[in-house]
């Protein structure tokens, strides 16, 4: 075995296995630079959570790059001595390649998204990815049907996921599998009404394994955790995160805390410092409500 990715890195195998057996579910938070990063990783430290970071085809690009990103988190890990599980996971890879190229870098898990493509060519293309991640110890999820809505220039069109894809896809080697299940990326619009539970029961009777709710932001609490009890095991958030360093950032600036020229209000680590704050706040709440809080020890 050849692992790539820094030894304060795991897999997020384990992580959602627990999850799945434990009825809660591991929290996805993708990032876009270090702030966000360091405040996400502070937080699960010092509330004992293990956690998955995450970031787009979108935030690679606008972040530096893979190198850039790997040696952050790498960096971070170290010097902040995260003892958590942390998993540094590939969101939407759109191409066998992307996914490949961010295990070379040091991604310790990558999700190669082919819910775009032709099944059968998703499927071989999923077998393909197994054999070079597992050759790296990195987990891998997999998608089938199509998440609703558009994230950082991936759009669906909120297919339901299809149950006999679902075993298949499930017999794979995959660690966790996404399916559209009426979850829609972004904030939901007024006419959206529920996730469509009786398709969840179907796919996991036919999967019977940990997978992945996308558009994790904005669903009622008591969708989430009913989801929850029927196999979700990974919730990813990215717009809610976004909303709360919007808010705080927002208040910083409209109290013109940001033109007190004595207190040097304008130094982006105190400018900065509120959203972080509030993405503390939220990973928080929203990990108590997934039920991974405190699931490190």
């Amino acid at each position: 075995m050849s692992r790539k990715y820094h030894a304060k890195l795991v897999n997020a195998k384990k992580m959602v296995s627990d999850a799945h057996a434990g009825k809660y579910a591991i929290g996805h938070f993708n990032i876009n630079n270090l702030e966000w990063t360091k405040a996400l990783l502070e937080a699960a430290q010092e509330s004992k959570t293990p956690i998955i970071i995450a970031t787009s085809e979108g935030a690679i690009k606008y972040m530096g790059g893979l190198k850039v990103i790997v040696g952050m988190v790498n960096g971070l890990l170290e010097d902040l001595n995260i003892t958590v599980p942390v998993a540094l996971h590939l969101d939407h890879g759109q191409s066998l390649d992307m996914a490949k190229k961010c295990i070379e870098a040091g991604y310790s898990s990558v999700m190669f998204d082919g819910s775009h493509l032709d099944y059968k060519v998703n499927l071989e293309s999923v077998n393909e990815l197994m054999k070079f991640a597992n050759d790296h110890e990195v987990s891998v999820e997999a998608e089938i049907g199509s998440i609703g809505g558009e994230e950082d220039g991936v759009i669906g069109s909120g297919e339901l996921g299809d149950p006999k894809q679902a075993a298949e896809m499930s017999k794979t080697g995959i660690s966790m599998l996404a399916a559209g299940i009426g979850n829609i990326h972004g904030k939901y619009p007024e006419w959206w009404e529920s996730l469509s539970f009786d398709t969840l029961k179907e796919l996991q009777a036919a999967c019977n394994m940990p997978m992945v709710l996308h558009g994790g932001s904005g669903i009622p609490q008591d969708q989430i955790k009913k989801a929850i009890s029927l196999g979700i095991s990974k919730i990813n958030v990215n717009t809610e995160l976004q909303l709360s360093f919007r808010d705080a950032t927002r208040k910083y600036i409209e109290e013109k805390k940001d033109l007190d020229d004595v207190a040097k209000g304008f130094d982006p680590r105190k400018l900065l410092a509120p959203g972080a704050k509030a993405i503390k706040d939220t990973f928080v709440e929203l990990t108590k409500l997934f039920g991974c809080y405190g699931k490190a020890n």
